[in-house]
């Protein structure tokens, strides 16, 4: 059994090496006769997608499948690496040690091919330093390690508006931009729930060995609601107008809410949708000026007007 398993997997790295290979060459290469070579096609084409379009034009994977890259995690690379200690090598068929050696430099060669990947990432990803830091610690290349590699992160987080500094571990989810900000959510083991953390209010970042799952968290039924970054717990129904200077703009901004949009006869739109933090919502609307009217709530309407009032005050 152990040999036929063996002869399996040098079946599919032969095909996956040379697309088009015939069941000839297979047998040669497995040295064992054709006939064993087509039974052994036969079971793996139940679990591989192997196909075979002639006689004569031999045997390659359907699609894009693909055996490689070997996306070991840590905990899978350490049991394959202690594999012989645990092997009567006196029983090992011949090839073995010759194969191990490289599935061992496939994974370390992937290995530095992702590190390099993720550090070409952080290094392109560039973010401003906030006004009370003198410099800014980019810890965005370990964030993106331990979110791909689905491992804890071990950190120090400054928490603006209550102006404290504390020690957490996170479980890193999913990374976010907004407003020329980057924000990672994740799973905080001190609060123990779902949190919003801004990374550059990180003051260290290790990356552990401790491993999580995401067990179905969906990053849009989180965000459900919400407008940029900032959830709240009250919904509000806003109906905007925008005149058509700006409706194109508008009509193109990336959300996680799903607005309702009615364009008019004048070029101008009517936007209509429903959003968890008011603030947070009108902060943007203030951008557009004049060219953005809140028709709906009447409330709303009304701060506006004391909030312009209180500018001609000013001005």
């Amino acid at each position: 059994m152990k040999e036929k398993i063996i002869r399996l997997m040098k079946i599919i790295i032969a095909i996956q090496a040379n697309p088009g290979i015939t069941a000839n060459m297979l047998a040669e290469k497995c040295e064992v006769n054709p006939r064993t070579i087509y039974r052994d096609l036969e079971l793996l084409t139940t679990v591989v997608p192997i196909l075979n379009e002639g006689k004569n034009t031999g045997y390659r994977f359907e699609g894009n499948f693909n055996i490689f890259p070997l996306n070991f995690n840590e905990q899978e690379a350490l049991a394959f690496l202690l594999l012989p200690s645990f092997i009567n090598k006196d029983k090992l068929p011949s090839g073995f040690e010759s194969a191990y050696d490289k599935v061992i430099s496939a994974h370390f060669k992937e290995k530095r091919q992702q590190n390099n990947i993720i550090h070409n990432i952080a290094d392109i990803i560039q973010m401003g330093i906030p006004s009370y830091q003198k410099e800014s610690n980019n810890f965005l290349e370990n964030i993106i390690q331990a979110t791909i590699e689905l491992r804890s992160i071990e950190t120090v987080y400054h928490t603006q508006y209550r102006d404290e500094t504390t020690a957490r571990r996170i479980d890193p989810y999913f990374l976010v931009p907004r407003d020329q900000k980057f924000y990672l959510i994740g799973y905080c083991h001190m609060k123990k729930e779902i949190r919003t953390f801004r990374i550059s209010r990180f003051l260290k970042v290790d990356i552990t060995d401790q491993t999580f799952e995401k067990n179905h968290f969906s990053i849009r039924q989180y965000f459900k609601n919400t407008w940029s970054i900032e959830r709240g717990d009250k919904n509000t129904r806003f109906k905007v107008r925008f005149k058509e200077d700006v409706a194109r703009y508008v009509k193109e901004k990336e959300l996680f809410v799903h607005p309702r949009i009615t364009d008019e006869s004048d070029g101008s739109i009517i936007f209509e949708v429903t959003v968890n933090n008011d603030k947070e919502f009108i902060k943007w609307l203030l951008r557009y000026g004049p060219d953005a009217e809140v028709l709906e709530p009447q409330a709303v309407r009304e701060q506006l007007k004391e909030k312009l009032n209180k500018w001609n005050q000013i001005y």
